[in-house]
């Protein structure tokens, strides 16, 4: 099977990891990187042994793929160039800015006949797949996404950069429907929201409590979920969990069993990329489609409109 040419769009703080992973997959040929900024591009093409580019189309032709790490806001028109062009696409999460925007670009995946998928890297963390494997019917989720402030990310809400991570992962357990959504978020060291809370309810009976902040002290991301005979919490950074279960036919006094589990140390992006390559080969479906990653972008809009329609009034508007 032959070699599948690709580029990546966007070398910053996640394309540089895009680059070094297609550079060094067995079924990959990096042939080139694309960014806006001369150092940066230089920096990691060097690094990669591939040559350099301001424009990102000038890597039309030359690739069978592309991995698009650019700034939210510009995802739109650079997906849609790519996709015209007869480019695979993966593209780092949030699919879009807005669900229209999101729309817009599998429409066109579908009428080129070409993968589209979106970069929610957790899905491929193996914490995640001990989480599915010991999941049945949960009754309660509660996760929590900290990190200390950094200017990158915070042309978005808070919403569409952390919290989305945790809501990929909660509509991939198949919760169900969503029934109920309420939520709250304030700007703290940004003019976006820097910190939120939302309550999420599902049909099947699971309510999901998701915290986020970009104004912590420390990064944490741990998930919390209780159902019927089993308590299960996990740390997505140290890859470690508890969990605690009923024994049955045991003594009262001793009816609960602790265990720690480990999962596996492959690197959550490499599975990732390996997930896009492989769909593109094969022509079906693996990794997060772009309509996956649209059910995601909608479910956090309906919490950045949630959080808007709480939102504390200004001081000027308390003034008589």
């Amino acid at each position: 099977m032959k070699l599948i040419n690709v580029g990546v769009i966007g070398v910053g703080h996640l394309g540089q990891h895009h680059a070094r992973i297609y550079s060094e997959l067995p079924k990959t040929r990096l042939v080139g990187v694309a960014d806006l900024d001369r150092s940066r591009r230089a920096e990691i093409g060097n690094r990669c042994g591939v040559p350099q580019f301001e424009d990102y189309r000038s890597l039309f032709g030359q690739v069978d793929a592309v991995s698009v790490a650019v700034p939210t806001l510009q995802h739109r028109e650079v997906v849609l160039d790519c996709l015209d062009a007869g480019v695979h696409v993966l593209v780092e999460k949030p699919l879009a800015v807005t669900p229209d925007e999101g729309r817009q670009m599998i429409d066109r995946s579908r009428q080129k006949g070409l993968v589209l998928h979106v970069g929610h890297v957790e899905r491929f963390n193996p914490v995640r797949d001990l989480v599915r494997d010991l999941l049945s019917y949960p009754r309660f989720i509660e996760c929590h996404r900290l990190a200390p402030f950094q200017p990158r990310g915070t042309d978005v809400d808070v919403v569409l950069d952390l919290m989305i991570h945790d809501v990929d992962l909660m509509l991939s357990f198949g919760l169900g429907l969503v029934n109920n959504v309420e939520a709250v978020g304030i700007e703290v060291l940004s003019s976006h929201v820097d910190f939120a809370h939302a309550r999420v309810e599902f049909d099947k009976g699971c309510v999901v409590n998701l915290t986020a902040s970009r104004v912590s002290t420390g990064r944490l991301r741990k998930m919390r979920l209780f159902q019927e005979d089993l308590y299960l919490s996990v740390d997505f950074l140290s890859r470690q969990g508890i969990v605690y279960r009923r024994a049955k036919g045991t003594a009262a006094e001793s009816f609960v069993q602790e265990e720690t589990i480990q999962a596996g140390d492959e690197e959550p992006l490499k599975r990732e990329l390996q997930a896009f390559v492989q769909a593109i080969q094969s022509g079906k479906p693996g990794g997060v489609s772009g309509e996956e990653g649209l059910a995601a972008l909608e479910l956090v809009h309906t919490i950045i409109q949630s959080i808007r329609g709480s939102a504390y009034p200004q001081p000027e508007a308390l003034v008589p």
